[in-house]
């Protein structure tokens, strides 16, 4: 499903900053993995490269099977449609109501606008906003914008669900709450990657047995912790506390 071989991407003038070093990864249709690592460390570059938001300087990346490292620019929206993420700096257009924003990730499927309004609204109401649809993001607090790009993420019902610190600006009840909308989106057949170093998060995961690919100054070390029995990822997060 999700394929690096052999990836490097620098920043800087010279390319003297090296964000990500030779990372291989290969993630499995269906699985649930956990990135994390220091700020820093790369997380965000991976995911971006992942979505073709940037390009690498050396290896490949494959997603359904296909080489995006030599994707067309013309041929990026057809295979973000599959691909569902939530930014880290949210990117919610200002002069968009919390509905229209939502709805955007539906546009490219020119379905009618009575179900893409239906479908938006329905998918606000599952992250805890049914009642500000009509709101714009200065209207909202860092934690409803943020649940806000996870419904525009999720709305679509993506294959691949890429998650960037999706809990950074939320409370502990949300965060629980979020894990578990995100394990039934899982159930359901989405591959998820979701990078944070929220501790509830990865202590969910590692009782849950989720594989964990940890980024440090970008190297990339695979975890596999065991699965506790009659443990799930629905069911953890409600009873756990950072």
């Amino acid at each position: 499903m999700i394929l690096l071989e052999g990836v490097t991407k620098r920043f800087g003038r010279h390319g003297e900053v090296v964000a990500l070093d030779n990372v291989s990864l290969d993630v499995d249709e269906g699985a649930f993995m956990l990135l994390t690592g220091p700020s820093g460390a790369g997380k965000s570059t991976l995911l971006k490269l992942i979505f073709a938001a940037e390009r690498p300087d050396a290896g490949k990346i494959s997603l359904f099977g296909r080489d995006i490292s030599r994707l067309r620019r013309s041929s990026i929206p057809y295979l973000r449609r599959n691909v569902g993420v939530v930014f880290q700096d949210f990117k919610l257009l200002p002069e968009r109501t919390a509905l229209e924003n939502v709805m955007m990730a539906l546009e490219i499927r020119a379905l009618p606008r009575r179900e893409m309004r239906q479908k938006a609204a329905d998918m606000l109401a599952a992250v805890g906003l049914a009642w500000k649809l009509e709101a714009k993001p200065r209207q909202l607090s860092a934690g409803e914008q943020q649940r806000v790009a996870i419904a525009r993420a999720l709305v679509g019902e993506p294959a691949i669900l890429l998650a960037d610190e999706p809990t950074g600006n939320l409370d502990p009840d949300l965060t629980r709450e979020l894990l578990v909308l995100f394990a039934d989106v899982h159930r359901r057949g989405t591959t998820i990657i979701l990078a944070t170093h929220d501790l509830t998060i990865m202590l969910a995961g590692e009782r849950a047995g989720l594989a964990r690919a940890h980024l440090t100054v970008g190297k990339i070390e695979l975890r596999q912790p065991p699965v506790e029995e009659g443990s799930n990822l629905v069911l953890l997060p409600l009873g756990i506390h950072a």
